[in-house]
Formats: C-alpha cells, structure tokens, sequence
C-alpha cells in the first residue's frame, strides 16, 4: 500500500472505519487486527470500486463486511490476518474514550445486533435516512423506523447500566 493511496483514500475516512472496527471488538489488540485487515482490503479493493456510489459510502460498506467476516472467523476460532502495521497517528486515536459516557453509549452499541450496530453508527455518523437506506437497500422509512427502535433499545441498555 502506497502512502499517497493512504492519504487519499483511507486517512479521510479514518473516522468511521475506526468507529466501525470499535463496535464490533473488544479489546485493543482485535480494533488494531480489524482496522488494518480493513486498510489492506480497502487497497486490494479498490479498483473494484464502480463510483456508483460516494467513497465514503463504498467504505463504509467494506469496513462493515471486513468486520462481520472477521467477527465469524473469530467465532469460528479462524482468525488469519495480513498486517502488522498501525500508523502511530490511528493508534492514539483508537485508544479507548476518555469520555466515560462515549465509553458507556459504545458498550451499548456493541450489544445491538450487527445490522442494528451498522445503522445507528451510518446515523451517528450523520448520515441521511435515503443515505443509510441505500447502503442497506431498503426503504428510506425502514431506516427511520429501525433508527427509532435502536434508539429505544440503546436507551433501555444505558438505563439498565445506570441503575
């Protein structure tokens, strides 16, 4: 992976291939294994990628099914990654929240279904409902519906923790 293909296309969307590698690990040692299993996919990918849709929305579709692939291998007891390099700038920005709450909506979000824990991070990422319903390829009112749900779910989760 050439560092100009790093700076272009994956450094700008660091944030929600971050975001998503969190929700779906639970230590630091499998977020640094998924972040770069996604990073070297994203490079092997890319000229895979049709600009059908945005960049952003292509990685965040890669990151989601690099995730949910390595979370089934390592529920098979598989795990086989590529890489060892984190670039020292992601890893201070993947250690864990200082923000105890950020911490605590986090544990929450991990406790979500998979297609749950997708779209409420799609819509934390302020992503429009048309937006998220395009990357699951449902309607635009499902997402809503769905996001109105989770954010039952989430808050009855963060209540439980709480009390």
């Amino acid at each position: 992976m050439s560092s100009d293909f790093y700076t272009t296309f994956i450094q700008p969307h660091s944030g929600i291939i971050i975001k998503i590698c969190r929700a779906y690990t639970n230590s630091q040692e499998d977020f640094e294994d998924y972040f770069q299993e996604v990073c070297l996919q994203l490079w092997r990918s890319k000229d895979n990628f049709k600009e059908d849709a945005d960049w952003s929305t292509w990685v965040y579709r890669l990151s989601l099914n690099v995730c949910l692939t390595l979370l089934k291998k390592k529920k098979n007891n598989a795990q086989n990654f590529a890489s060892d390099y984190l670039p020292p700038e992601l890893y201070e920005e993947s250690k864990a929240f200082p923000d105890e709450d950020l911490a605590m909506l986090y544990d929450a979000i991990r406790q979500l279904s998979e297609i749950d824990r997708a779209i409420i991070l799609l819509y934390l990422e302020e992503k429009s409902n048309k937006e998220i319903a395009d990357t699951f390829q449902v309607t635009p009112n499902n997402i809503g519906v769905r996001i109105k749900r989770i954010k039952e779910r989430l808050k009855k989760i963060l209540n439980g923790k709480v009390n």
